[in-house]
């Protein structure tokens, strides 16, 4: 339920806001985190436990722990303690079966025996034909949320940043650190990730009227500082070599380089390990207080608090003031000391049970909440007196044993830690130069000690900036009594008691992996997953530190800790990838292509057609339908992908001799022929067409994934030679189509006053004219085996162009055709395809391609390399490829090898199941000795089968060449 209006609540009554959860409908407020407004709602349990599906609550309420992890329809693995409310969110809770509240999964908790740690490197391997099945019920019961495959990409921005000083925590030592490198004129960028300044001040009062005034005094005069900026729910993610660091909030990831940095990002508290200290209702006194204070919302009705220092006394207080009944503070000390905070305790009429523990939480209906505490003495030798236990009603449990510092920044940069038993906490011993650490992540703990570490930390590194005097404050002693318990830890003989939460570990099972031999902390670590979770053991590895020390009869130091690594809290893989860096690019007839209903792939940059869908089709026949058209009518494609370059200048013949490997000093205007390119090592690269359009003055294409490449190649060459030459992109300035079919001739001759007839314009040949009243260049090609013309258009009249031969070709019915078909068009003539027939080690002679290359030439890049391979043996070669006629098997993909014997004798680099000749083929690679027409080699297909096919000449369709002239 709610309290009343608290001071500095983070919630906004004025917006109310309505969500769902399972099913049902709830209100919360603008400024509630999704586990605060279900709490308010009474909803106390909010997820299950990963292993067991144990029911699970509220416990840090900071992003310690994965307790209450959700869902939607477009995201998953929403951490309900970290991400606010938003008006219409319809969530379900992850890793159920059937729902929150009837998750038949939950059957596991009582088969818990038969899952002892470690148990899954042990079971399911035998039989091994059983292990497929295993494998799939795991995966399936394994993990959190659910991919969401159709969800759409949310393109996130990164972002760059510099800063003089970052300051990391807005705690009280932070934003005196701030302030005080802030006024000797130092740039100080301050981050903390959470949604509000202040840090533990904002929730953690006790009563305290100083804390308030203190925090209202600083964050007042950091946000009026013009040299101090401030970024709030913002986490420092990682921190890398050179204080390179990533800073992620809910919009970015930004890459953040600092001169310095001070770490004031405070303490995590520790759970204690006890029966059933994981269901709801059990959670860290903290959690409780951020309730109250920044959420108003009552934790509870009736609470037991267990504390091992005055911080758990200053909880008890904050939730008695908050109208919750406090039926006893259980200490585990036996004395509180000089404690203000217990005094006040006594004097409000709660009752202290000192050197007292909590041996379980007793369960209430179907362990989906508490009842009641089960409190023992301890003897002198620390263990717990059963046979005076006393049951305590109540409905919740707040825990104040201990903190451990929230040190992932520190550790990431080289940051050395030891433990210091005055505190009872790991502390840093050693920091990297113009690193430094202030407050509570350093063991210190009085307010105003904080504050003048904080100021301290500040000063010195303005001062490692060069600004400031040379003289600094004293450094800030830690000091007693200590703020955590040594070993907070009592094995439960029947309940679990759990250290880690995220992966379901209780105490027996560190005590079993200790047994079998697992007494180093990283191995201790792998074996059981501690730590390894999606809170990455923030309030789960100090216990496990603890527990194997004292296993291994070591100190915590001798033990050590496990490796900080970034991220420091999950982080979305869509804040990695940010903007994709990668453009689009659209034809100009891409809205033709979308209406009429085309399925569209990318091919390099651009998105091209694939196929044009048609309904009752399935993909296959609609290709095999486009291609057939254009084999007996006509159709009409985009390619004004290809790139296009001219090239002009004296020396243009000159630069295409030595960039290509054919001829072109003779080459006649009005013309073109097919260029291949190579690189230093003669190694295929590229190829497309050259036009010559006047003496000094070519217009070349290149394919559409390697234009780019080219151009730069290109570029490089011109430069290297000093060749007089000019080279122009004009890709995006001219659009290009291709009319191919039977009756493409007839179409066009209708649009142009350009003589399309045979006599008048050959196979090979250019003209320049207009077409639908637009200047065009018009090229004679057969890449598809057919009388063809490719148009190339200035780019804004293309769609023009285009729409205007589909309305005079609808009598000789035209149609589009996509990529694909023209990839299977290409493949009935034989016709390769770079990058995909060809790989990074394919040469001209291994690809049939020896008559493009001109070996009289004075020089041409590849040129050396070419003329040494030419006297070596070929060791493969591309050839055509065919299935029987009516084979109905599995074919053949792109990759599959060619086996004889056993060893691998070639390749296959395209395959058509389907063509309009009623057979499969394709092209492979063989070696030269099996590449005879007629031989018969054995293709390795999809799990392990080996089908029959046969070398066939090519090209497969029309090989006169007769349809295309």
């Amino acid at each position: 339920m709610r309290l009343p209006p608290q001071p500095g609540e983070w919630i906004d009554r004025s917006r109310p806001m309505a969500f769902r959860f399972e099913g049902r409908d709830y209100q919360g407020y603008f400024g509630d985190l999704i586990s605060s407004a279900l709490w308010a709602n009474g909803v106390h349990m909010q997820g299950r436990s990963f292993k067991y599906h144990r029911p699970r609550g509220i416990y840090s309420l900071a992003g310690h722990d994965a307790n209450a992890v959700f869902e939607d329809e477009t995201r998953t693995n929403i951490r309900g303690d970290q991400v606010g409310l938003r008006s219409g969110m319809d969530l379900r809770a992850v890793n159920t079966r059937g729902g929150l509240d009837r998750d038949r999964l939950s059957i596991v908790d009582r088969f818990s025996k038969l899952m002892p740690v470690g148990f899954y490197y042990k079971a399911f391997h035998t039989p091994r034909w059983l292990f497929p099945r295993y494998e799939k019920q795991i995966r399936q019961i394994a993990g959190l949320g659910a991919i969401r495959a159709g969800r759409t990409a949310q393109l996130t921005p990164k972002g760059y940043g510099f800063c003089q000083l970052l300051v990391v925590g807005a705690g009280p030592s932070g934003l005196s650190a701030a302030l005080a490198a802030a006024d000797q004129g130092v740039d100080v960028l301050l981050v903390d990730e959470h949604a509000h300044l202040g840090g533990s001040l904002s929730w953690q009062s006790g009563g305290d009227e100083k804390s308030r005034e203190v925090y209202q005094e600083l964050v007042n005069l950091v946000q009026a500082h013009q040299r101090i900026t401030v970024r709030t729910k913002t986490q420092v993610a990682g921190c890398y070599a050179d204080l390179w660091v990533a800073l992620v909030d809910d919009v970015r990831l930004t890459k953040l380089r600092a001169q310095a940095m001070v770490v004031a990002s405070g303490v995590m508290e520790q759970p204690a390990v006890f029966g059933n200290n994981d269901l709801p209702g059990v959670m860290l006194a903290s959690a409780a207080q951020r309730l109250i204070h920044l959420y108003a919302v009552k934790p509870w009705q009736q609470c037991v608090t267990l504390a091992a220092n005055s911080d758990g006394y200053r909880a008890a207080l904050d939730l008695h003031r908050a109208g919750i009944s406090v039926a006893a503070v259980v200490d585990l000390r036996d004395d509180a000391g000089d404690c203000y905070f217990a005094a006040q305790v006594r004097q409000a009429g709660i009752r202290v049970l000192m050197g007292s523990m909590i041996y379980e939480a007793v369960p209430g209906a179907g362990k989906r909440s508490i009842r009641g505490a089960v409190v023992c003495p301890l003897g002198e030798d620390g263990c717990r007196r059963e046979s005076q236990s006393q049951v305590i009603d109540c409905d919740g449990i707040a825990m104040s044993v201990g903190w451990a510092p929230a040190g992932a920044p520190l550790y990431q940069v080289g940051g050395k830690f030891s433990y210091d038993p005055t505190v009872e906490q790991l502390v840093p011993r050693e920091l990297p130069r113009n690193v430094f650490a202030a407050g509570r992540v350093r063991g210190v703990f009085g307010l105003d000690d904080r504050l003048m570490d904080g100021r301290r930390a500040g000063l010195e590194a303005a001062q490692k900036l060069g600004h400031g005097s040379d003289e600094l404050p004293a450094k800030i002693s830690v000091v007693g009594p200590a703020p955590s318990h040594p070993y907070p830890i009592f094995r439960h003989t029947k309940k679990k008691n759990f250290v880690e939460l995220d992966e379901d570990l209780h105490f027996i099972d560190l005590v079993n992996a200790h047994q079998e031999g697992f007494d180093n902390i990283e191995l201790i670590k792998r074996y059981s997953t501690v730590g390894m979770g999606p809170s990455q053991g923030k309030i789960a590895n100090m216990n496990a530190v603890r527990v194997l020390a004292r296993l291994n009869g070591d100190s915590i130091d001798q033990t050590g800790t496990t490796t900080s690594r970034p991220f420091h809290q999950p982080v979305p893989f869509e804040y990695l990838a940010g903007r994709r860096f990668h453009p689009t690019r659209r034809t100009p007839m891409h809205r033709w292509h979308q209406k009429t209903q085309a399925e569209f792939i990318h091919a390099g940059s651009w998105l091209r057609p694939e196929y044009y869908a048609n309904a009752g089709q399935d993909r296959e026949t609609s290709i095999l339908q486009e291609a057939r058209h254009v084999r007996e009518y006509a159709g009409l494609m985009d390619v004004s992908t290809l790139g296009k370059i001219e090239v002009a200048g004296p020396d243009a013949v000159t630069f295409l001799e030595r960039i290509y490997t054919g001829r072109f000093a003779k080459q006649t205007t009005g013309k073109l022929r097919y260029v291949l390119a190579c690189d230093e090592m003669g190694v295929v690269i590229d190829d497309g067409v050259a036009v010559r359009l006047s003496d000094n003055h070519f217009y070349v294409t290149a394919t559409t994934s390697g234009a780019a490449a080219v151009y730069r190649e290109m570029l490089r060459w011109a430069l290297i030679w000093d060749l007089d030459v000019q080279l122009v992109d004009v890709t995006g300035h001219l659009a290009a189509m291709n009319l191919a079919g039977p009756q493409s001739r007839e179409v066009l001759q209708k649009l142009t006053s350009v003589d399309v007839s045979p006599e008048g314009f050959p196979f090979l040949g250019v003209r320049r004219g207009e077409v639908a009243g637009v200047p065009a260049s018009l090229m004679r090609v057969g890449f598809v085996g057919e009388l063809g013309y490719e148009i190339h258009v200035p780019a804004g009249y293309a769609a023009h162009v285009w729409e205007e031969i589909m309305r005079a070709g609808a009598s000789s019915k035209v149609r589009p055709f996509g990529v694909e078909a023209q990839r299977l068009l290409r493949l009935e003539k034989g016709h390769l395809i770079v990058g995909q027939d060809t790989d990074a080690l394919t040469n001209p002679y291994e690809a049939n391609m020896a008559w493009a290359v001109a070996r009289k030439k004075q020089f041409f890049v590849g040129q050396r390399t070419l003329q040494i391979l030419n006297e070596r043996p070929l060791t493969r070669k591309l050839v055509g490829v065919k299935m029987a006629p009516g084979y109905r098997g599995p074919f053949p993909e792109e990759s599959h090898l060619i086996i004889e014997q056993g060893e691998m004798i070639g390749r296959v680099t395209s395959f058509a199941p389907q063509s309009t000749l009623g057979y499969g083929l394709g092209l492979v690679f063989v070696h030269p000795d099996r590449s005879e027409a007629g031989t018969k080699v054995r293709i390795c297909v999809d799990r392990g089968a080996e089908i029959e096919a046969e070398i066939a000449p090519t090209p497969f369709y029309d090989p006169d060449d007769l349809r295309q002239k």
